[in-house]
């Protein structure tokens, strides 16, 4: 009785991993941009700027979920026809396991980004934990991109621990040899024996001069804006533009204005354009744009650029305007 060959497919080439990652890549960006530009629409720039970490989460999870989660490929890998594959069970990845591979690369970044400034302040061993969590994070991620140039398995973490590779629904062609990537991970090595080498110098200093280093911050030494020797943060005190409702322009004791004798009509080109209200604690960037206090400190958290003209934004250069 002849034997039964069952068919087998091989395991998916660099070139194919990359381009899926990448096609990947270009569709969550997307699908976040339009995400925003409708929400944007809807609730205005500053809900925007105060949800943006979320949204982000939920884009990545609505988009790995429909197809990760549920076995099939995705936009990626059905661009380069690759499939993932369990190593380990020599199957499709279990139901838990497709579940870690939405969750590890996502949960875990979003944390740190939305309460990492909270658990800081927690105990001095967890806070020093926390601090050191996104480079073990950076450097584990090089690690394993320099190995994956090298040999040309797993292409993140997640995959690698949990044992998840992809196959090829292409037959492999003996006529033709697939480009290697062993220099970027040479390059990357290289990099990564810098970074230690600049560390190990780092913890070798001398006690002198890590004290040097952790010398207090004098006056001369900041860059805040001063105006008749007062700082400019002492005009407007604290902020807390995620935590701060919008308040109404009558309520703004920070301006000479008498905002109730104003017309409507001029009332209404002093709105700000991030949170689409009338401007409260009013204050211009270095460009000359005015924006609220609070909706201007938020954006500049995020991104150090005005929203208008795209000019660079520095913090610490905004100037109070009580006249406008």
């Amino acid at each position: 009785m002849p034997s039964t060959i069952l068919p087998s497919f091989p395991r998916a080439q660099q070139a194919q991993i990359i381009r899926a990652n990448q096609r990947d890549l270009y569709h969550v960006s997307s699908l976040k941009e339009q995400t925003e530009a409708v929400l944007r629409s809807w609730l205005g720039t500053r809900w925007l700027t105060q949800w943006d970490k979320e949204i982000e989460l939920l884009v990545k999870l609505g988009y790995y979920g429909l197809t990760t989660g549920r076995a099939i490929q995705t936009l990626g890998e059905e661009y380069t026809d690759i499939w993932q594959h369990s190593s380990l069970a020599e199957r499709v990845p279990s139901y838990r396991a497709r579940a870690a591979l939405i969750l590890l690369p996502t949960l875990p970044s979003y944390v740190l980004a939305r309460w990492g400034s909270v658990l800081v302040n927690l105990e001095p061993r967890i806070a020093t934990i926390l601090r050191a969590l996104p480079t073990v994070f950076e450097i584990s991620s090089e690690i394993n991109l320099a190995i994956f140039y090298l040999r040309g398995t797993y292409y993140d973490v997640a995959k690698r621990l949990l044992g998840v590779r992809h196959l090829s629904s292409l037959p492999e062609n003996p006529h033709t040899r697939p480009p290697s990537y062993s220099l970027l991970g040479i390059l990357l090595a290289i990099r990564l024996l810098y970074r230690l080498i600049s560390f190990v110098r780092s913890t070798a200093k001398p006690s002198s001069e890590k004290s040097k280093d952790k010398l207090p911050i004098t006056s001369s030494q900041t860059t805040e804006t001063y105006i008749d020797d007062r700082p400019v943060s002492s005009f407007l005190g604290p902020v807390d533009p995620e935590g701060e409702p919008a308040k109404p322009a009558e309520e703004d004791e920070r301006t000479i204005l008498d905002v109730a004798s104003i017309s409507s009509a001029t009332r209404a080109r002093r709105n700000c354009t991030l949170c689409l209200e009338e401007r409260t604690d009013s204050c211009a960037t270095e460009c000359g744009h005015l924006f609220c206090w609070s909706c201007i400190v938020g954006w500049g958290r995020e991104k150090a650029e005005c929203p208008l003209c795209r000019q660079s934004l520095n913090l610490t250069r905004l100037l109070p305007i009580h006249n406008l």
